[in-house]
């Protein structure tokens, strides 16, 4: 099982950009998604999640500028982010809770759940 995060890039000051996570291997479901960042010389903060069910939360200064969003039937969640600050520079991770299965030779399956992390895609924005 794992996360691929891609869409991270360079972009000027006011600009858009759209980062995307899609979870990968023998997932039953995911729960909750999201995006954290992680700016050189700070802690890893969250940016915004969304349950399954659609609910949405946002790191104060990102709302109104950022929209996440998930594709269910994808096993992805996005990150539309707009109005880019040069202080939105960071790596950015996805995280999702997600059910696994493991198929046994006798048919027997397990299901554990577990959170997992994206490796990171860096977004820079220049001013």
């Amino acid at each position: 099982v794992q996360l691929q995060a891609s869409g991270g890039g360079l972009v000027q000051a006011g600009g858009s950009l759209r980062i995307s996570c899609t979870a990968s291997g023998n997932i039953l479901s995911a729960g909750s998604m999201g995006w954290y960042r992680q700016a050189p010389g700070k802690e890893r903060e969250l940016v915004a999640n969304i349950s399954d069910k659609g609910d949405t939360n946002y790191k104060e200064s990102v709302k109104g500028r950022f929209t996440i969003s998930r594709d269910n039937a994808k096993n992805t969640v996005y990150l539309q982010m707009a109005s880019l600050k040069p202080e939105d520079t960071a790596v950015y991770y996805c995280n999702a809770d997600l059910t696994t299965y493991t198929d046994y030779p006798d048919d027997r399956l397990a299901f554990v759940t577990n959170i997992y992390w994206g490796q990171g895609t860096q977004v820079t924005v220049s001013s």
